[in-house]
């Protein structure tokens, strides 16, 4: 059984992957892509079951659970489910207005999968090699996918992307040797020197050093693939080029998966130089993240790069709350990370409808949303509710625990800081957004025709972000099993 649950997640969109490379884009080979990400759901809520107590499962040595393994998945699988289900609407359009073809629908058909088993191996693996190797891979399958339309701005997009990312990972890399050197000089078995319960086992003994310099290399390498500062430049340039679906998989769920690699780390190298290291690490590179993505809100004047930075914003909190590191902020991040990835998934799903119909993602050029169209109109606006941590929503109940955390971590200073730069960009958020929703409805605007998959996605959407914010269920305690883990060592 917990075989089948470890590898059916990886299998299944390998397997969607296979299909459609072979059988290229058809109505029934995008169905099998949707059904993948469910399954990849369908599994992390079982395991979740499994886990939430505290529980670790495992497969040999190369797989294993816990309950951060289970809530990544269901994140992955949730917003993986609502991005594929749109994109079926989405490639019809793109084929039907001639901006791709035939060749260019196969290879996002085969890519999009191919990057739902990386991230779910990423989060999966046992050893940071392993995992090193899958967020690789994540750079390698969106960077054809950010690239998808073959524009030119798409392409420049695309190597920026690639370039920036890549001396990030190449960093990570770098880190990842200097962590293997550190285990093993510390008594670990060499062939397993880099197995998370073995780094776990023998992080008290890492010369302190040699851990001090893998965990800086670790937090940059991978920060860069969070877009956290000062890596963060491709982040708004990839956003805003790729196909919504797929800026909705990049934001909602990728940076997370990167960010739960700095999870697992930060114990580990807490043991071995004390916990004041990589916590003043993610203090200063959170609050520089949050500063810069607070104040380029302010001066955007393009939707899609509006939700990256907002992207970025989130990701600097979710920095802060790492730092803290007590057992609320590890629970109140995760529940920010789920909350964020749907709200966001509905955003850019609804933002593509938009710049489809209006050819267009400039803020000027759009306005009078919900008069034109009351779906995409109530959808963007739920959206934007929950970005902005209003309640009913789910991030209103995270962002408060984040708060409390900081304080009880003694960081009011952080907070105060913090709290200046969300201000800002709530303000920011809500007056581009308002403009769009609320805006006298131009003479002449184009119509605004959602495909029926895309409604459904955001309907589902809506109605998760919904659920999430009223309740959040068996995912409370699931969450308090994965804070235990990656609070163990403070």
């Amino acid at each position: 059984m917990t075989t089948a649950l470890l590898l059916t997640p990886i299998l299944a969109p390998t397997a969607a992957s296979i299909i459609t490379m072979a059988r290229g884009w058809r109505r029934w080979t995008a169905t099998v892509i949707v059904l993948s990400a469910a399954t990849v759901l369908a599994c992390g809520v079982v395991l979740g079951f499994q886990v939430g107590s505290g529980q670790q499962l495992g497969v040999g040595t190369l797989l294993r659970a816990d309950a951060l393994t289970a809530t990544m998945l269901i994140v992955i699988g949730v917003v993986g489910t609502l991005a594929t289900w749109a994109s079926i609407g989405y490639v019809d359009a793109e084929l039907a207005d001639g901006h791709t073809d035939a060749a260019g629908a196969r290879l996002y058909a085969v890519l999009t999968p191919a990057f739902l088993a990386a991230m779910v191996v990423a989060v999966c693996a046992n050893n940071i090699g392993v995992v090193w190797v899958a967020i690789e891979a994540t750079t390698v399958v969106t960077a054809f996918l950010v690239g998808h339309r073959r524009t030119r701005t798409a392409l420049e997009a695309t190597w920026k992307y690639v370039i920036v990312c890549s001396v990030g990972i190449a960093v990570a890399f770098l880190g990842t040797v200097l962590l293997y050197f550190a285990a093993e000089r510390g008594g670990a078995p060499p062939t397993h020197a880099l197995d998370l319960d073995v780094l776990v086992a023998h992080a008290g003994s890492l010369d302190p050093g040699v851990a001090r310099l893998a965990g800086g290399l670790l937090l940059i390498g991978y920060g860069a693939k969070v877009g956290l500062f000062p890596f963060h430049t491709w982040l708004a340039d990839a956003h805003s080029q790729a196909p919504a679906p797929v800026s909705a998989l990049m934001s909602g769920v990728l940076l997370s998966v990167a960010f739960s690699v700095l999870i697992r780390i930060k114990p580990i190298i807490d043991a071995a130089v004390g916990p004041g290291f990589v916590r003043t690490g993610l203090l200063v590179i959170g609050l520089a993240t949050l500063l810069v993505a607070a104040l380029m809100l302010t001066v955007t004047a393009d939707v899609k790069r509006m939700l990256a930075y907002s992207s970025m914003e989130n990701m600097g909190l979710i920095g802060l709350a790492a730092a803290a590191g007590t057992p609320l902020a590890i629970a109140a991040l995760l529940l920010h990370v789920l909350a964020h990835g749907i709200g966001k998934t509905v955003l850019f799903v609804a933002a593509g409808q938009l710049q489809t119909a209006h050819d267009s993602t400039a803020i000027a050029d759009i306005a009078g949303v919900v008069r034109r169209s009351r779906l995409i109109g109530v959808s963007f606006t739920a959206g934007v509710l929950v970005l902005l941590g209003l309640p009913p929503f789910a991030m209103f109940a995270s962002e408060l625990a984040i708060a409390r955390s900081l304080s009880d971590a003694r960081l009011a200073w952080v907070l105060g800081a913090a709290l200046v730069m969300i201000a800002i960009a709530f303000a920011a958020l809500a007056r581009n957004s308002g403009r769009m929703l609320l805006g006298a409805c131009p003479v002449g605007a184009p119509a605004i025709v959602v495909p029926a998959s895309v409604a459904t996605a955001l309907f589902v959407g809506v109605t998760a972000c919904v659920a999430l914010g009223v309740t959040a269920g068996p995912l409370t305690e699931l969450f308090s099993a994965a804070a235990g883990y990656a609070g163990a060592v403070r």
